[in-house]
């Protein structure tokens, strides 16, 4: 299976702070999958309401803010940082959710090899690099391949909700979506139960505006 040529994200450093590294030797395996074979989500929280993929978990804030607040619905982090996946690791520990699963993995890799055509409730993809650079565009996440991806991964009436502090992208995402005709939606006001992360919140000191955008699969 080939992995995509143009990466989306960049690993910004790999050190791990003595907490993370102790978290990822003793409990990662008790959290985390590894991924070899098709893997339908909801079959990993049989009791849940609904399974929420989550592309790129960052530092984990949200995520486990997010978590905490539904506890009847699974959650699946995947995020290629392992200082982030250690920091997520350290929060599910401390606030002893049982509603999360980290996979360390390109999110277009597994969705493209691994994850069965309509089988995901929802797709949160919170904060993806910008890549703001004209020459840095095509390493975008959001591209038309990868919304009609996502339209082939979601059920009928499934959705994707998108932050972005980078107006730009904003616009950029809105007007992918829009062209895909399996999708509805737009940006919407940002919802009380997402939590402002440390990350969000630079963005907001430096005046950056944060945009909500969701879109729910057309049946």
């Amino acid at each position: 299976m080939e992995r995509p040529s143009i990466r989306s994200y960049a690993l910004r450093g790999n050190r791990l702070t003595r907490a993370q590294a102790l978290a990822m030797q003793t409990q990662w395996g008790n959290f985390s999958l590894q991924v070899e074979s098709e893997l339908r989500i909801n079959d990993l929280f049989p009791d849940k309401k609904q399974v929420i993929l989550e592309i790129g978990s960052g530092m984990g804030e949200a995520t486990a803010g997010i978590a905490e607040h539904f506890p009847d619905t699974g959650f699946v982090a995947v995020e290629m940082h392992n200082p982030g996946l250690g920091a997520l690791l350290l929060l599910i520990i401390e606030k002893k959710l049982q509603n999360i699963k980290l996979i360390r993995e390109d999110a277009t890799h597994l969705l493209n090899n691994f994850i069965p055509d309509n089988s995901l409730d929802a797709v949160h993809l919170y904060f993806p690099d910008p890549w703001p650079k004209n020459r840095q565009h095509k390493r975008r996440i959001v591209q038309p391949e990868f919304v009609e991806l996502i339209a082939s991964k979601l059920k009928p009436d499934g959705y994707i909700h998108i932050a972005t502090d980078w107006q730009p992208y904003a616009d950029w995402i809105k007007v992918r979506f829009d062209d895909n005709k399996r999708f509805n939606g737009g940006v919407i006001a940002r919802p009380d139960w997402r939590p402002i992360s440390k990350f969000e919140g630079q963005g907001l000191k430096k005046g950056h505006a944060v945009t909500d955008l969701k879109y729910k699969k057309i049946k």
